[in-house]
């Protein structure tokens, strides 16, 4: 009785080892990098200063920023702390972000503590904040769905989202919060 029981487990042993062989002996699968999963710039850009034209010539904006990286294939750039100028005649805005995204369409994206500046002397709105802005560079539209703050030499506006007009200075709360208005 003890052979046949022997017998009986070296056979099971056998095969054990021929269902588990596979597993056993099978190589562990290389584990990607991020690297390897986001796309690799085309080119990058530090200390970046560009000019850019619309089509009649004339300056459209001004762009400095600590790191620009061009991913020509995906149709945009990434800015790092970018300061772009607006430029529309006696209407120019400055603004900064923590980053940015242009797209081939002239659409600019800010991210990260976005600050608009008025350039223009004696505007009623000097400065406007929010945590993302998006930015029509062609038809000078600025656009957020998250909080903003507008502030201007005798008054303080919150609220959340924003439309607004760079032709026109028109700027439209869409949720208007709170009004403050400063003695002069």
């Amino acid at each position: 009785m003890s052979s046949n029981r022997v017998a009986l487990f070296v056979v099971f042993i056998a095969a054990m080892l021929w269902l588990w062989y596979p597993y056993l002996t099978q190589t562990t699968p290389k584990v990607r990098n991020q690297s390897d999963v986001i796309a690799k710039p085309d080119y990058i850009a530090t200390q970046l200063e560009q000019t850019s034209y619309n089509e009649a010539g004339i300056r459209s904006y001004t762009v400095t920023a600590d790191k620009m990286e061009l991913y020509q294939e995906l149709g945009f750039s990434h800015f790092t702390m970018p300061v772009f100028t607006l430029y529309n005649g006696p209407q120019n805005w400055l603004i900064s972000s923590t980053e940015a995204t242009l797209y081939e369409n002239n659409t600019l994206m800010l991210e990260g503590n976005v600050e608009a500046k008025n350039l223009t002397s004696g505007a009623m709105i000097t400065l406007i904040k929010a945590d993302n802005i998006r930015v029509e560079i062609d038809e000078r539209l600025m656009q957020s769905e998250r909080p903003v703050e507008i502030t201007g030499p005798s008054l303080k506006i919150t609220g959340k989202g924003l439309n607004a007009d760079l032709n026109t200075d028109i700027i439209e709360l869409i949720n208007h919060t709170r009004t403050i208005y400063y003695d002069q």
